[in-house]
């Protein structure tokens, strides 16, 4: 690709859609590691089942879209405190390999079973947005794009408030701090370990949603979506919140230019090895903090 502003402008704009996508699934991945000290890998399986759910509720019961969005991102907000207290509260207190492991044999079982439901065949997804691409910087972005984008804006803004002004929010803020002092301070933990999971749940549906007029709708269409936003994380910081999305943001920008100006073949690769250099030069990522733990 011959190197111009408009052809850098289309990639970056391009990279900014996609880069919210791995924003919403890496500030869920972060959330979760704060509050519990593990990693939910069975996110992307998560929001795979929401957009299938929404998938239905729009061909099978002739739900209008946004019906369908909302029906769906409820269902998802259910399913993360179902697996919160059906799978993990039994071991609250295990080592974060034990909760590890349940999460990776949840990715097993969430892909079965909506296999079994809904079938292993690729379908396709509408898109919410429908129209002609729009002009931005002297770059083409269309309409579902610019939503993604916009929808992960709107969303970060939301998440911000809730956590700065609302007790729920603050209690959740104390407990991804210190757990042992949460408890004496009278904060329901188990409460809000659940509500932890239901807004990363959210947010990983929100991103499948949104992700599936794209990538189409299967039930390995977050495979690599899952793989970006964990890449996505450990660079910006598994410790910050704010690096989830810098870190999503910036890891889609970079791997289109990677894909414009280098290769396509090299996308998937060169997130592997960005998570190799951080961990390199900057094990806490560009935001994160060096957590360190008495013994």
């Amino acid at each position: 690709m011959v190197f111009s502003f408009a052809n850098l402008s289309q990639q970056v704009i391009s990279g900014l859609a996609t880069g919210s996508i791995y924003a919403l699934g890496a500030f869920g991945l972060v959330l979760i590691f704060k509050t519990m000290d593990t990693v939910n890998f069975a996110q992307g399986k998560m929001a795979m089942v929401t957009a299938f759910v929404a998938w239905t509720c729009m061909n099978r019961f002739h739900m209008p879209y946004y019906l369908a969005f909302i029906v769906a991102v409820a269902f998802g907000a259910l399913l993360g405190i179902f697996i919160e207290r059906v799978f993990l509260r039994p071991v609250q207190g295990s080592s974060p390999l034990t909760l590890i492991i349940i999460t990776l044999g949840l990715v097993m079982i969430l892909e079965g079973v909506a296999g079994w439901i809904f079938g292993f065949d690729t379908k396709n997804y509408p898109v919410a947005v429908k129209g002609d691409p729009l002009t931005v910087l002297t770059a083409k972005i269309s309409p579902h794009n610019l939503l993604i984008i916009i929808v992960t804006l709107v969303i970060m803004a939301g998440i911000y408030l809730f956590f700065k002004y609302t007790m729920a929010g603050i209690a959740i803020r104390a407990t991804a701090q210190d757990i042992t002092t949460s408890y004496l301070m009278g904060i329901n933990v188990s409460r809000i370990f659940s509500t932890t999971w239901a807004v990363s749940a959210i947010l990983g549906a929100i991103a499948g949603i949104l992700i599936a007029p794209v990538s189409f709708l299967s039930t390995t269409m977050m495979d690599e979506v899952q793989l970006k936003a964990f890449s996505a994380a450990v660079l910006g910081g598994f410790t910050s919140l704010g690096g989830a999305v810098v870190g999503g943001l910036l890891l889609g920008v970079l791997e289109n230019l990677v894909a414009g100006y280098i290769s396509p073949e090299f996308k998937t690769s060169f997130a592997f090895g960005l998570i190799i250099l951080v961990l390199w030069v900057k094990p806490s990522g560009l935001l994160g903090t060096v957590q360190r733990k008495k013994v």
